[in-house]
């Protein structure tokens, strides 16, 4: 379903007002004092957050962003704030960065963190988007924005909030966002403390909160508001087992130094874990990973299917980190230089074509362009009309591996020349061994992420993972006529990275080591019917290349999360009932696309092992769990007990 932006518009006060809704964004009074007096005071903020390393609002209606500045403000001011302050939020009507550098005008005294909120700010599609803000000396802001209907939302995010701001246009415009429906979502969502507040104290409002769980109770309201509501969790359940985020606990085993392994290593060591990586080659980046050149492109879909949603947020969370590394200082090799994906024939045209056109996908994420405008975007004749992703972007990879390992500090200690034989569990730890049997490193959690050599371990043998092999073929620049963004069609090439090209890549399961003659050629062939004459006079005698090999999984999809059992066995869907390996985790299978799977998955599986709210959907969580496989297994042989 595709977003619809706001709309800017004013009420003759010069308030801002919703066309959609027919109502103000905020009182006449004062966003900022209201989001001050009613969701900051409302839910007895900065104090309740003292002394705790982590603390979770939820709100519903973004609007112009003006209760998240407000928070993070007084949070930066408060003595005893957690580390890491999340902020979850959903709208359905994002506005776009330029309406929001006029909106946030009006702020003066919130300039700076407007600016760092709209440097950042996503393009608008649809799904959950994760912005982090780092303050050195005091921990970190990250904001979870779900765009997209509230109740569709809410159930996807996974985490307790613990302090919830009911924010949105007045029951009477919008009662989708205050039916007794979402605010149930919004119940089972709560912490056993969680605290509520909003500016609304209509009846339909209290009674639905009540049946949610909360205790309410009438306050002094803001403004020409008399009265605003708080309130608190009263019908306490058990809470949720918590994991070991003690300084013990807090201490990880990570096998395999490519991208998986590397940004993983980042990743924790952000969030104050110490991280053994262990690699059994003498430097980082020595499989697929020391590619030349990788490509950050998305995937589309007519019906923008789980797939494509997933593949997109990784996209675009990538392209974030990639900028934010550089920014703050990485030694981060790459280029956002815009990538061409050029339709293979007349008929893929015209299904590109009609896949923006179902999707309503903004022009500064893809848009169509005729060969013409292709050839002046890549700066050479293409063969075709295309997608024209503006964003998208080669990097190499072994910069992004040493980034990774400079930004984790002493907090990630790297061992090279160091095989891993086997893995044991004490009952509390993980210890890896080498074929000696001397122990290389003993932490509570263990993360296997070294490609398909993880499934010469007994633990993981049982895992579905297949070996690609991929050759690219590296020619020369030519001095004239440079090639300036990525092309892409049934293979890809990438802008001169030093003075050679990359031009892939080959994909069969299973292979040789070395470089194959006949692959070249094909390559050449994938370079001919993207850029015809280009490159022309290479010979194979002078033509280099590399060659990875690629993990695999059935449904080309990543293998991210706890390991489950050989002999586990479950019903139906059920992801909770599966028995799995404790503190042991896969990330795999990362494929063709390991560029672009990579940054989101690690963020996705440490915030899965510190048990912090997730960056992504549930239902997208879930399509790469490594239990997927037994429980579709389960669900096609007909165990299903649905």
């Amino acid at each position: 379903m595709s977003l619809q932006p706001a709309i800017l518009a004013f009420a003759p006060d010069g308030s801002p007002y919703s066309t959609a809704y027919g109502d103000l964004y905020h009182t006449v009074a004062g966003a900022l004092e209201q989001a001050r007096q009613v969701f900051l005071a409302g839910n007895d903020l900065p104090g309740r957050w003292c002394g705790q390393a982590r603390f979770v609002i939820l709100e519903t209606g973004f609007g112009q962003g003006l209760n998240f500045l407000a928070t993070w403000q007084a949070w930066r001011a408060a003595p005893g704030r957690p580390q890491r302050l999340h902020f979850l939020s959903v709208e359905k009507h994002p506005f776009s960065v330029a309406d929001l550098a006029i909106l946030h005008a009006s702020y003066p005294e919130l300039a700076e963190l407007s600016a760092r909120l709209r440097a950042v700010w996503p393009i608008l599609t649809p799904g959950f988007h994760r912005l982090e803000f780092s303050e050195p000396g005091c921990g970190t802001v990250i904001l979870t924005l779900a765009f997209g209907d509230a109740i569709a939302a809410v159930p996807q995010f996974v985490g307790e909030a613990q302090a919830i701001y009911l924010d949105g246009f007045s029951p009477a415009k919008n009662p989708d966002l205050w039916s007794p429906q979402l605010l149930r979502e919004i119940g089972l969502m709560a912490a056993p403390d969680a605290t509520v507040a909003t500016w609304s104290v209509a009846g339909t409002v209290r009674s639905a909160l009540t049946d949610a769980g909360f205790t309410v109770r009438k306050c002094p309201g803001f403004g020409y508001k008399r009265q605003m509501l708080s309130g608190h969790r009263t019908d306490l359940t058990e809470p949720h087992e918590e994991l070991d985020v003690s300084a013990a606990g807090c201490h990880a085993i990570v096998i395999g130094a490519g991208l998986a392994g590397c940004l993983i290593g980042e990743r924790l060591a952000a969030r104050g874990w110490t991280v053994d990586l262990i690699e059994r080659h003498d430097g980082v980046a020595q499989e697929t990973s020391g590619n030349l050149t990788a490509v950050m492109l998305p995937v589309l879909s007519l019906d923008d299917n789980r797939m494509s949603r997933l593949n997109r947020a990784c996209y675009l969370y990538g392209l974030r980190q990639f900028a934010e590394w550089s920014a703050s200082g990485s030694d981060l090799e790459w280029a956002p230089c815009g990538v061409l994906q050029i339709a293979r024939d007349a008929a893929h045209a015209d299904k590109q074509r009609e896949i923006l056109v179902r999707n309503g996908f903004p022009p500064d994420f893809v848009r169509f362009v005729e060969a013409g405008e292709g050839t002046t975007l890549a700066g050479l004749p293409v063969a075709g009309p295309g997608w024209w992703f503006s964003g998208g972007a080669w990097v190499n990879p072994a910069s992004l591996c040493r980034a990774a390992l400079a930004r984790g500090g002493d907090k990630l200690r790297t061992h090279l020349n160091c095989g891993v034989d086997c893995i044991e569990y004490d009952g509390t730890h993980w210890i890896a061994r080498d074929a000696a049997g001397t122990m290389l490193a003993r932490a509570p959690h263990l993360i296997l992420a070294g490609a398909t050599d993880i499934i010469r371990l007994a633990q993981a043998a049982h895992l579905p993972l297949f070996r690609f092999r991929g050759q690219v073929s590296h020619p020369p620049a030519p001095t004239h006529s440079p090639l300036r963004s990525v092309v892409c069609r049934e293979g890809y090439a990438t802008p001169a990275y030093q003075n050679l090209h990359s031009v892939g890549a080959s994909f069969q399961r299973g292979g040789q080591d070395a470089i194959s003659d006949s692959d070249h050629s094909a390559n050449l062939g994938r370079l001919q019917r993207m850029l015809p004459g280009y490159c022309a006079d290479v010979t194979l005698e002078t033509l280099g290349g590399r060659v990875g090999f690629r993990p695999v999984s059935p449904d080309k999809l990543p293998i991210l999360g706890q390991l489950y059992h050989p002999d586990a066995r479950s019903q139906g869907r059920d992801f909770s009932a599966v028995k799995r390996w404790p503190g042991l985790h896969v990330a795999s299978g990362y494929g063709a696309r390991g560029l672009v799977w990579s940054m989101l998955m690690a963020e996705l599986l440490a915030s899965e092992l510190t048990g912090e709210p997730l960056p992504l959907e549930s239902e997208l969580a879930a399509t790469v769990d490594p239990a997927r496989f037994l429980l579709r297994k389960n669900v096609d042989s007909g165990a299903s007990t649905e």
